[in-house]
C-alpha cells in the first residue's frame, strides 16, 4: 500500500523568491509589503518568514478573525470562501 505524502508548508521561507511564491505575488509586492509590517526577519542580506505568520498577517489585514488559508493544491477553496462569506456578512449586519 502506497503512502500519501502531505504536502506540508516549509518551516521558514528562506529569500524574497520563496516568500513570494509561497504568497503567489511578484517580489517587488512581498518586498514592498514587508515595508508596510508584513513579518519578515533579515539575517544579513538575506530575509526569512515563517508560513504561519504570514498567513496571521494576512489575516489581520484582511480583517478577519482567523488566519488567511495559502491555498496548496488540494486545499478546500470552497470551504474557505465560505468562511469568508461568513465573516464578511457577520460584519456588514454589526454596522
Amino acid at each position: 500500500m502506497a503512502s500519501k505524502k502531505i504536502a506540508e508548508a516549509p518551516e521558514l521561507l528562506k529569500g524574497w523568491a520563496a516568500i513570494a511564491k509561497f504568497l503567489s505575488q511578484p517580489t517587488s509586492t512581498v518586498q514592498r509589503w514587508a515595508g508596510e509590517g508584513m513579518p519578515v526577519k533579515k539575517i544579513g542580506r538575506y530575509v526569512e518568514a515563517s508560513p504561519q505568520e504570514l498567513e496571521r498577517w494576512l489575516g489581520r489585514e484582511a480583517g478577519t478573525k482567523a488566519p488567511v488559508h495559502i491555498p496548496a493544491s488540494d486545499s478546500d477553496l470552497l470551504a474557505d470562501l465560505k468562511r469568508g462569506l461568513t465573516e464578511a456578512r457577520g460584519k456588514r449586519s454589526k454596522k
